[in-house]
């Protein structure tokens, strides 16, 4: 691979000047001008819907350039293909991963790959011991929790030895130590020489490790340079056009809690991944849940929703026994679950927004329910939520992640839960979506809906949540209350607790 030159002397990768993409009479892009330097980690930054994604696309070869022009090392390159641009080094780890889920890690990995099979399997273990992974290479991709099907799509960059690594949203579901492991093997590759667009919602992240961001809105760059040039209020006004502070500042606090009646009682619960977890829930209250990616918080949630049968304890609801319910029993008692994956467990992707919307609830209703009231129920989520959508008889699958992750909350409160289950409601989106999801958490709590909050971000975890249960390997490590409540008590409790027994003592 090549060295990094010194500055001043490295090769340009990829320079958009003045490109334009239309998808019918809209344009997605207007005029964006770029550069990616070889060793240079270029962060993309701007709202959903900006236009990072599809320049991203367009460098991959998924969509041709309509107006302007892309080069890429010093070649025009406005109609790449996928084959293309793999064959000029660049590799595309997508938001959403997209894997066979019935085929194992190895051969996601080493797909279309030629050469000794025997060689390639050495090479990919090796980087899998780099990244700080203990991915089992055989093992279905389907089986794979979030996180963990990321870095699979990483790993299938990292070998094919790409000279341009885009990265899009790489560390939304992964904890603070596989973002660390990441970062370390970007700084790695950089120092090889290699370029990467690193696209992220996360301030702090884009301060560690881009020497560039550059930030687009409405299709545009609006503001680039080193990241230590802009303040956090000068990089939410330029994506958003108003001044403001970052929604994950953590100097916010949720409403006081003022106490309410118990609604969800958890007594010793034993089940796959988890064991011996006891807590009570009260009416307006967030419990956080915190933890790591495979610390039994998914399996947890997915137990008390029913998709999961307990081993061992009890769940009572306003003191019934519902300890073994099935889904939609959960719903039919007050019991809402948005899961961690909206692509695969929370949409239907090519389905229209107002079907969507009313999902979880069109069991209870009579088949003849006229479509007026289904788009009344949906345009009041429109309003309350601000969905950006051009008509609620399109697809999911055409909106931005945020306005996807909106539909979904729609679905969800469209229940009208007691008790409500969010698994990581921000992953994917960006800071002004964020920032209403925070305060949709807010206003749910203050009408009195019980939530229990699972996010792998500490900082997330501190602003929104009430009282803090964190879990280490399958069991609650300690308990955060009020002023306890910080961002180093929750990583402690994290990863510096031991559990004496592993879960499967149930």
């Amino acid at each position: 691979m090549t060295e990094i030159k010194p500055s001043g002397q490295r090769e340009t990768l990829i320079k958009a000047d003045n490109v334009w993409k239309f998808f019918g009479s809209v344009s997605v892009l207007k005029g964006v001008d770029l550069t990616l330097e070889s060793g240079q980690i270029h962060a993309l930054l701007g709202g959903n819907g900006a236009g990072k994604s599809t320049l991203m696309k367009i460098i991959a070869g998924l969509h041709p350039v309509d107006r302007g022009n892309l080069y890429v090392c010093g070649e025009e390159a406005n109609h790449l293909t996928p084959v293309l641009s793999r064959q000029l080094g660049i590799h595309l780890v997508p938001q959403e991963p997209m894997l066979f889920p019935n085929l194992s890690v190895e051969e996601n990995v080493l797909m279309h790959m030629s050469g000794n099979r025997t060689e390639l399997r050495s090479r990919l273990l090796t980087l899998i011991k780099e990244v700080g992974s203990n991915l089992d290479l055989h093992t279905p991709a389907g089986q794979l929790e979030v996180a963990d099907q990321q870095m699979v799509e990483i790993l299938r960059g990292l070998i094919r030895r790409a000279r341009i690594l885009i990265l899009d949203e790489p560390t939304s579901a992964l904890t603070p130590r596989e973002v660390s492991r990441l970062f370390e093997r970007m700084r790695a590759l950089s120092e090889q020489g290699v370029g990467i667009f690193f696209i992220s919602h996360k301030l702090g992240e884009i301060r560690e490790i881009a020497e560039v961001v550059s930030i687009l809105r409405d299709g545009r760059v609006v503001l680039a340079g080193p990241p230590k040039s802009f303040s956090d209020s000068e990089i939410v006004r330029a994506m958003t056009q108003v001044a403001g502070k970052s929604a994950l500042d953590a100097s916010d606090a949720p409403a006081p809690y003022k106490g309410g009646r118990e609604i969800l009682r958890v007594e010793n619960l034993c089940g796959e991944g988890f064991a011996r977890v006891s807590f009570a829930l009260h009416e307006g209250e967030v419990l956080g849940l915190g933890g790591v990616v495979g610390s039994g918080r998914t399996e947890l949630a997915e137990t008390l929703y029913g998709i999961r049968r307990a081993a061992r304890g009890r769940v009572s609801l306003d003191e019934r026994d519902v300890t073994h319910t099935t889904p939609i029993q959960s719903l039919d008692q007050g019991i809402v679950y948005l899961p961690e994956d909206r692509q695969s467990s929370g949409l239907f992707v090519d389905a229209p927004l107002s079907w969507n919307s009313s999902a979880l609830v069109l069991y209870r209703e009579p088949s003849w329910l006229p479509l007026k009231a289904e788009e009344e129920r949906f345009q009041q989520y429109v309003q309350s939520l601000g969905i950006v959508c051009a008509s609620s008889s399109q697809s999911v699958r055409t909106l931005s992640g945020g306005n996807q992750q909106k539909i979904l909350l729609a679905k969800c409160l469209a229940a009208k839960p007691k008790v409500l289950i969010l698994d990581e409601p921000t992953r994917g989106v960006d800071v002004a979506v964020r920032a209403d999801i925070y305060r949709l958490i807010d206003e749910l709590a203050a009408e009195g809906v019980a939530i229990l909050l699972i996010s792998s971000d500490h900082e997330e975890v501190q602003r929104l949540s009430h009282r803090v249960l964190v879990m280490d390997h399958g069991y609650p490590g300690g308990e955060l209350r009020g002023s306890e409540i910080t961002v180093d008590a929750i990583a402690q409790l994290s990863f510096g607790v031991t559990a004496e027994e592993g879960a499967s003592s149930c």
